[in-house]
């Protein structure tokens, strides 16, 4: 009786691991098709990362999202910026349909990927950076490495190297319950996803659309390194140095934080990155959450048109 019940118990559970990762196969193939990114894939030298240009003129405006976003977190700036520019947009290694990449997933490496991609499909310099959150260090180091290719910059709601000790111990507790989330996400990226748990949870939350385009071990684990690299991307930042007389916009999110933090944020960290150069101003924009392109791509377009005129 019980080598029977045994031999059931085990039966259920292949069923139901069969079933999830069945469940899960076919929806990604679905997604994949009614959700498909935008662009191209673009070899960079045996990877493959997905670009997405529209627009016409000089400088060419490029588009570097905060941690987790796809190219499509800007789909309600680039069609507007697209107006009067070249606009790219872009999945960084690992994300979307871009390949892995080397870890760890640095400032460093992110700028050197960027670099290669946008030369490998004959995007021309002068470039206008625009980085929201963890993208505003990226931007920055690839202006460190890059700075001649560098006509101007944009920092939406973006982090600065000093604030790990300038904001108050409950936004690191925060950030460090965020790391270790995604850490343990990746540990676990093949059983999360592969059997389908990651699926019916987005389900029971009430994603919708391309949300499931995040549903690969390759996304979780890029992810995860950027977040462990936080500090040391932060470093690379402070080491790329100011950027002269080129110019640059801070955009300040007025609620991204609690009112305490807030104030730190908008009064002591934002305005050290405004001071980056000599031509730097910061604009606090109303309305906005940290989540800028999704509250206000209004703001990030106004700000992209000043500097590209």
């Amino acid at each position: 009786m019980t080598l029977r019940r045994c031999a059931l118990a085990l039966g259920c559970i292949l069923l139901i691991t069969s079933a999830g990762a069945l469940y899960q196969a076919i929806g990604h193939a679905v997604d994949v098709r009614r959700f498909p990114e935008r662009g191209r894939a673009v070899d960079i030298g045996g990877r493959r990362m997905q670009l997405y240009c529209a627009g016409q003129g000089s400088p060419t405006v490029v588009l570097e999202a905060g941690i987790g976003g796809l190219l499509n977190s800007w789909r309600s700036v680039q069609p507007e910026v697209a107006r009067f520019a070249r606009v790219c947009a872009y999945d960084r290694a690992g994300y979307g349909g871009s390949d892995a990449g080397p870890m760890p997933r640095t400032s460093a490496a992110i700028a050197w990927d960027l670099h290669e991609l946008l030369h490998s499909a004959g995007e021309r310099p002068p470039y206008v950076l625009v980085g929201h959150s963890f993208g505003g260090y990226n931007v920055r180091v690839f202006n460190g490495l890059y700075a001649s290719e560098v006509a101007g910059i944009v920092l939406v709601d973006a982090p600065q190297e000093d604030q790990f000790r300038s904001l108050p111990a409950v936004w690191a507790a925060a950030s460090d319950a965020l790391l270790r989330r995604y850490r343990a996400q990746a540990r676990w990226a093949t059983l999360y996803i592969g059997l389908g748990i990651a699926r019916v949870q987005l389900h029971f939350q009430g994603a919708t659309g391309d949300s499931f385009l995040i549903l690969t071990s390759r996304y979780l684990k890029a992810r995860a390194s950027e977040m462990e690299s936080m500090k040391v991307s932060a470093e690379q930042a402070r080491a790329a140095g100011g950027i002269g007389e080129k110019p640059l916009i801070v955009l300040t999110a007025d609620h991204s934080l609690d009112p305490v933090a807030q104030k730190v944020w908008t009064e002591d960290v934002q305005p050290r990155l405004a001071r980056l150069s000599a031509e730097g101003r910061q604009v606090v924009v109303a309305n906005s959450s940290h989540d800028m392109p999704g509250d206000r791509p209004d703001a990030i377009v106004e700000a992209v048109r000043g500097l590209v005129r």
